[in-house]
């Protein structure tokens, strides 16, 4: 399995540094790899009102969720899992991007293939994508900053 990822990893990094049309500049690089995790803190702090009202709303809608069907139940619940899921994944993330470490740069990968996952699984195919192909894109091209 580790192999296999290597594997997946190094055609990524082909695909997103060595293809790619365009490389960021080396300037834009280390401005987006100092700020990232300031980034992601912000990010955090906007997602914050956003999981309480979901995690409200879920307790309140709970009892109805019969009424809506099952369907209307799993999309909540699928929802409110992907984005703890993805919330979790980033502030895990933030010790290792502060500190520059390949760790941080993972759990920000992994938490781009959960966003990717969910917006396949929600039917919003197209935009999930484009979204991912830019941020994998963004993540790749700061990959070599990032050491074990």
């Amino acid at each position: 399995m580790a192999q296999q990822s290597q594997g997946i990893m190094q055609k990524m990094e082909y695909y997103f540094v060595t293809k790619a049309p365009f490389q960021i500049p080396k300037g834009a690089k280390d401005w987006i790899v100092k700020y990232a995790p300031w980034i992601n803190i912000v990010i955090l702090v906007l997602l914050a009102p956003a999981i309480l009202v979901a995690l409200g709303l879920g307790a309140a809608v709970l009892p109805f969720s019969g009424l809506g069907g099952a369907t209307a139940a799993a999309g909540l619940g699928a929802a409110l899992i992907a984005l703890i899921v993805q919330v979790v994944l980033m502030i895990a993330a933030l010790p290792g991007l502060f500190a520059r470490k390949m760790s941080g740069w993972n759990l920000v990968f992994y938490s781009d293939i959960v966003n990717l996952v969910y917006s396949i699984m929600n039917g919003q195919i197209v935009s999930g994508l484009v979204s991912a192909v830019i941020g994998l894109y963004i993540l790749f091209q700061i990959r070599s900053y990032y050491k074990q």
